[in-house]
């Protein structure tokens, strides 16, 4: 594991003065707060997250968007009231047990709050410690359903699988009587796909089937042929791997994209190129995308990260730096306090507006519904629909731990 601590603090007495003149005449909530704490004790903020391994690039999205969001949310300061924002990173490689060893060694040396898992296997394992120890945990682009309601301590800065495929499910409007196929690979990746989509959209009255395939599998004229039989209302396709544009091909090639609304996920921008010139043909559901809104914090958030152009997990990290300040400025050094300024909180987010819910802590927002236009490398997305965190919301779920 790799560690890196960084102290955010005023640079000059001139500085202080200059901010503390803007925070007055804005109302800012630090003017409020209620938590108080250590003196002028930093405030320890620990990130476990990918900074190695598969997720790495989603990790390094994650990370440059806590930093703009921490430096949006504390009006450039690196402080609330007089305490500094002290972030400790560590690197757990995607690995669940690096993971829970870094939470206990951070733990162990006074950190409050923990944020990160890039990986939902790693959030799954790091939630139960933030409950043991009773700190304070807030998930980052993890999307497992499990981590809502997991237990009080733990929060989500990032979106979850339910809200994926209530999206989807809005692209065939009431799914009544409707067919729908899910293509997938075979393993754990394809079953909770289905299942999902069995849940979700089966649920509201559609007929869903699937059609699998094996992971290894390189010729998909077969799989095709399966789909375009069963002649579905919508296709919902779960693929990862380095098959993708051989599949969008053939999907393509065989007549199913223009014979039936196809939906799938659109990943970061690094993956647009792999459908081909199937990409603008396929209905994308979408967490985030550059220009999906216009919001003051996407605003905030171009002007700080790399390139000015942001990506999918972006306003994870730019959410996460939001709820540790607002964790900070209600609790100060109480996670109890933290925990209740939180729960319910509605907030304006790189999306647009967000709410933690109480009863479970799901992270409702917006999600859209998207089209690629161009080609390969110059593919860009626009926004087709935006829908709101009441209309992705997942169903309330009972409080674990």
């Amino acid at each position: 594991m790799t560690v890196r601590t960084t102290r955010r603090v005023f640079l000059s007495a001139a500085t202080m003065m200059a901010a503390a003149l803007a925070a007055t005449a804005c109302g800012s909530p630090q003017d409020t707060a209620s938590g108080g704490g250590d003196g002028a004790a930093p405030v320890k903020v620990g990130l476990v997250y990918s900074q190695s391994g598969a997720l790495a690039s989603y990790g390094k999205q994650y990370i440059e968007g806590f930093r703009a969001g921490l430096d949006f949310a504390t009006r450039g300061t690196g402080k609330v009231g007089d305490r500094a924002i002290e972030v400790t990173e560590v690197d757990d490689a995607g690995d669940p047990a690096k993971a829970v060893s870094a939470a206990k060694d951070l733990i162990g040396k006074g950190t409050k709050i923990i944020a990160g898992s890039t990986s939902s296997g790693v959030a799954l394992q790091v939630a139960p410690i933030a409950a043991q120890n009773k700190v304070l945990f807030i998930s980052g682009p993890a999307a497992t359903d499990a981590v809502t309601g997991a237990n009080r301590y733990t929060f989500r800065s990032g979106r979850q699988s339910y809200q994926d495929v209530v999206t989807a499910k809005s692209f065939i409007g009431d799914p009544t009587g409707k067919k729908v196929v899910v293509f997938a690979q075979d393993g754990a990746f394809g079953d909770a796909n289905e299942a999902a989509v069995k849940a979700v959209i089966g649920g509201a009255g559609a007929t869903v089937s699937s059609v699998r395939a094996p992971a290894s599998a390189t010729e998909f004229t077969p799989f095709a042929s399966q789909i375009r039989s069963a002649k579905p209302d919508l296709l919902f396709v779960a693929w990862a791997g380095t098959t993708a544009p051989a599949m969008w091909q053939t999907l393509d090639q065989q007549g199913v994209l223009s014979s039936t609304t196809v939906v799938t996920g659109l990943d970061i921008r690094a993956s647009w190129p792999t459908f081909g010139a199937a990409g603008a043909k396929i209905s994308f559901l979408s967490h985030w995308f550059d220009g999906a809104a216009d919001t003051e914090a996407a605003k905030a958030a171009k002007a700080k990260v790399p390139g000015g152009t942001l990506d999918l997990f972006h306003p994870d990290g730019f959410a996460a730096a939001q709820m540790v300040v607002r964790a900070v400025e209600q609790g100060g050094d109480d996670v109890d306090k933290m925990i209740k300024g939180l729960e319910g909180w509605s907030f304006e987010g790189v999306k647009g507006t967000m709410t933690i819910r109480a009863e479970d802590h799901a992270l409702l927002q917006p999600m859209f519904q998207a089209k690629l236009t161009g080609s390969g490398s110059a593919y860009t997305a626009t926004a087709q629909k935006s829908l709101t965190g009441d209309e992705t919301a997942p169903p309330v779920g009972q409080m674990k731990g």
